[in-house]
């Protein structure tokens, strides 16, 4: 039995975040000394600098960059940040172009991924992902380039340079895995400690000696792998329930990693986060998604459910930055090529690909753009798995939204046309992977004719569906009418969305066929490149819990 008169009482506790990423200084420009940003060096003379209040992405302030000149030797801008070996740090930093002459390159140790200068008088994001090989400071900057229409001046918007603190949070800017975890001791909280440590038995935090019956909170930002939690009660009687009521957890966006509260002199969770293995934020389906990169993006959703659930995601993924139509090529040729299948860097066609076999032709990016075709394998184009007639034609941000626009094979393409997804009975026409198109199934619900993609991509497109339903909730109800597939598909409505015969099958679609890795990545990249996410890539588990069970 316990003998609280032993007790030391232990009044202190220092709570402190632990980080494994590195953090640029003043990334938000909002400290100016004699008119120069804190901590930023220009290094060369074809640039000047100065503050600016009226156009930013992120606090009161952003830096106005004048390039002056068409030198690239003349123009970067930097700062030095530490990194340790062995860690991944995803840098990156908003740019807004005022005449589209000239394209900002980010700078990592090294210079890396550039601005698209097409993109005038908004906010575009570039970014670029570190892994450490040595424990070092290394150079974190931008550099500017002149295109065609360069007229010798130009001023480009800067802020936001990430990892950084945050002005409008007040918090840290973690970019990898932010991971929040919360301890509540009993009444004996000298006895408690923790330890968290990765793979290679290296402690990332811990603590001891804690205050008794006290709640503490802290956030621990993780680098993708694979981590131990253990905690230890030196009596062996745990943190619950005989002397107060301890109990612990730590989680990613809501998914809980580690939790407990009944034990006895020690308990440990394993836990893997990022692509290399399952667990909140990695793993490559079963029902959990892929939280790779997602941080702190689904904090404000807590215990919504039903319709209500789908307008808290509505209010959360509503504000990505349109690159416009042009810059779907991009995405592609950069992020929707062949690493999973026949791992050839083609073009990932979801109406060509053979997921078990050699297929039947091979696109290579930005060279077999359509362009025209007269039969299948002529070329590809951008396939709006969502038709854009059904949202009345090339409307923003609908029409470049990438999370429901996919690469595939412009004649086959032409042939889904405008019809419903569905399941075909009797095919009128076959593409080289096995997508049919032709009259539905009886016990369909609907006698039209579908057009229907192979299993292997089925969930994709399903989950692709429920974000359309989502993000474009405030105007969806408004689209049934506007074509007589869009009606055979929309209910009117802006919560249920779908007519019930399609509902259930996207349902069975999503179940049947659940998100892999592939999607994951494609989720990623999409939220690199318009600053949203698909919620049912992360958190499938959320279609349910707003149609109700399939």
């Amino acid at each position: 039995m316990k003998n609280k008169n032993n007790k030391i009482a232990v009044v202190l506790f220092a709570l402190t975040s632990f980080f494994t990423n590195a953090e640029v200084t003043n990334g938000s420009f909002e400290t100016w000394l004699n008119g120069t940003p804190a901590s930023w060096t220009t290094i060369d003379s074809g640039i000047s600098v100065n503050q600016n209040t009226t156009v930013t992405k992120e606090g009161a302030n952003s830096a106005a960059i004048t390039v002056n000149t068409g030198t690239q030797g003349s123009t970067d801008f930097r700062q030095l940040v530490s990194v340790v070996a062995g860690q991944s740090y995803n840098f990156s930093v908003w740019v807004n172009h005022t005449e589209g002459g000239m394209k900002a390159r980010l700078y990592v140790d090294g210079y890396r991924n550039y601005s698209d200068p097409s993109l005038v008088n908004q906010w575009q994001q570039i970014s670029y992902t570190y892994n450490a090989t040595a424990t070092k400071d290394i150079a974190v900057g931008l550099r500017f380039y002149d295109t065609a229409s360069f007229d010798g001046s130009e001023v480009v918007y800067v802020d936001y340079f990430q990892p950084t603190t945050a002005t409008n949070t007040g918090g840290t800017s973690c970019g990898t895995n932010n991971v929040a975890f919360t301890l509540t001791t009993d009444q004996y909280g000298y006895e408690t400690s923790w330890v968290l440590k990765n793979a290679a038995n290296q402690t990332i935090a811990s603590d001891s000696n804690l205050a008794s019956s006290t709640t503490f909170n802290q956030n621990i930002c993780l680098a993708d792998g694979t981590f131990t939690f253990t905690i230890n009660d030196a009596f062996g009687d745990g943190i619950c329930c005989s002397y107060g009521s301890g109990s612990y957890d730590l989680s990613l966006a809501g998914t809980s990693l580690a939790s407990g509260a009944s034990f006895t002199s020690s308990e440990s969770t394993t836990f893997t986060l990022g692509s290399t293995g399952g667990g909140a934020g990695g793993g490559t389906g079963g029902g959990t998604g892929g939280n790779t990169g997602v941080g702190t993006y689904y904090d404000t959703i807590t215990t919504q459910t039903g319709y209500a659930l789908k307008t808290a995601l509505y209010n959360l993924i509503n504000n990505q930055t349109p690159q416009g139509y042009g810059a779907l090529w991009t995405f592609y040729q950069n992020y929707s090529l062949d690493t999973y299948y026949e791992n050839d860097g083609s073009i990932l066609d979801i109406y060509s690909e053979n997921p078990t076999g050699v297929d039947s032709y091979n696109y290579t990016k930005v060279t077999d753009q359509c362009g025209t075709y007269k039969a299948e394998g002529g070329c590809y184009n951008r396939e709006h798995s969502f038709p854009r007639s059904w949202f009345g034609g090339a409307n923003e941000p609908m029409n470049s939204d990438v999370h429901f626009i996919f690469a595939s094979d412009g004649y086959v393409n032409s042939k889904r046309s405008s019809f419903p997804y569905g399941e075909v009975a009797s095919a009128t026409f076959t593409s080289s992977n096995g997508s049919k198109l032709g009259s539905a199934i009886t016990t369909l619900g609907y006698n039209g004719t579908v057009f229907e993609p192979i299993n292997e991509f089925k969930g994709d497109l399903a989950r692709a569906y429920f974000y359309v339903a989502t993000r474009y909730e405030n105007v969806i109800g408004s689209w049934q009418n506007n074509t007589t597939y869009s009606n055979a598909v929309l209910d009117g409505t802006s919560n249920h969305v779908f007519e019930q015969w399609q509902l259930t099958m996207l349902k069975r679609w999503s179940a049947n066929d659940p998100v892999s890795q592939k999607e994951i990545d494609r989720n990623n990249n999409a939220y690199t490149h318009q600053g949203n996410r698909n919620p049912f890539i992360d958190h499938p588990e959320y279609i349910d819990a707003i149609w109700g069970a399939y």
